[in-house]
């Protein structure tokens, strides 16, 4: 191993530790300087704060976290693959064009297939979503990998493309009538009564690219490329294939989220996520992903999207109007990214 590729290895790795802190520093320590800490301090704040003051305590129960939880568990997927992308130095801001053409794939499937049993075509519905959004990134990632067009320019593209896509597919209308078991079943079905079966899925997609940015090579190189890609090229990482495959992967999270959509409320929502895909990457940045790449905070990821979603969740309870939600939401969030911000500029002087 040359010298560039071990001090790229070395640099990937203290990125994925979320940590700049000397080694003599205490794990405690550690964890309170990582990126996405102060986030889920806050949401722990936000929700300590909505429990006290809704009315009857209503914000502290099982069923509003169940609601919770189904409504972020969308965001997350998509927020996981955004966070993997930004990390190597792309983005995908087709994600959400991604879930609905997913989701329109799917439930099509599912209409062909009712005929020769429902668990059937519910199984193959899932596999089609799944199919159809890594189709969707294998697209982006041809365009960003192995022709090297810009990420930002290729997903825009994208957008409009995978929403007209869906568009053509469904007459310009929602598709309805799917079978009552796969909200039954899976949408709308919840372990122990509040954790949502959608929310585990998400909780396992999160484990997984855990392992692989963690303990892998292959999310060493994807923070390498993040880092410095010229330097990345240098030491081999063949850097057009690894952008393909984050493509893909961030593609298949998207088609997952899809399959989810559908079966949360029964029927495709063309026109119902114009918001989703800035939603997610606003809540990788506020967790500590850098945009520029180099540093991924899976974790932070998560939290992010809980801010988003108990913040907005606790307006509702109180009974605020939607405009001032909207403008106390993007307050918060404008302000977490200063503040991170703020905390980059810092870091090196510590």
């Amino acid at each position: 191993m040359n010298a560039t590729h071990r001090a790229t290895a070395t640099i990937t790795r203290e990125d994925a530790d979320e940590t700049r802190a000397v080694a003599q520093a205490r794990p405690i320590v550690r964890w309170l300087r990582a990126s996405g800490t102060w986030v889920l301090l806050l949401d722990i704040a936000l929700i300590a704060l909505f429990s006290i003051i809704s009315p009857g305590n209503v914000f502290w129960s099982l069923q509003n976290l169940e609601s919770m939880l189904l409504t972020g568990t969308v965001t997350v997927l998509l927020a996981l693959g955004i966070a993997m992308l930004l990390g190597a130095g792309g983005i995908d801001i087709s994600v959400a064009s991604n879930l609905v053409f997913s989701s329109v794939i799917a439930a099509l499937t599912i209409q062909a297939l009712k005929p020769h049993g429902v668990l059937f075509a519910i199984v193959c519905g899932a596999i089609a979503a799944l199919a159809a959004g890594c189709l969707f990134g294998l697209m982006n990632g041809v365009l960003i990998g192995l022709f090297d067009v810009n990420s930002l320019i290729v997903t825009l593209g994208t957008t409009g493309i995978g929403l007209a896509a869906a568009l053509l597919l469904t007459g310009g209308s929602d598709i309805g009538g799917m079978p009552v078991e796969l909200q039954a079943g899976f949408g709308l079905n919840a372990f122990f009564g509040f954790i949502p079966v959608p929310f585990v899925v998400a909780v396992i997609a999160f484990l997984l690219l855990w392992v692989v940015l963690r303990k892998t090579r292959f999310g060493s190189r994807t923070l390498a490329i993040g880092s410095l890609r010229l330097a990345a090229e240098r030491s081999g990482i063949r850097v057009g294939r690894h952008l393909l495959i984050l493509a893909v992967i961030t593609g298949g999270l998207a088609g997952m989220s899809g399959f989810i959509s559908l079966s949360m409320y029964g029927a495709t929502t063309v026109t119902g996520h114009p918001n989703d895909a800035l939603a997610a990457i606003t809540a990788v940045v506020i967790g500590g992903t850098r945009l520029e790449g180099g540093r991924i905070s899976l974790p932070g990821a998560v939290w992010g999207t809980a801010l988003s979603i108990i913040l907005q969740g606790g307006l509702v309870i109180m009974g605020v109007p939607s405009f001032w939600q909207l403008a106390a939401v993007g307050v918060v969030l404008i302000a977490a990214v200063v503040l991170d911000r703020i905390q980059a500029r810092r870091r090196p002087a510590q």
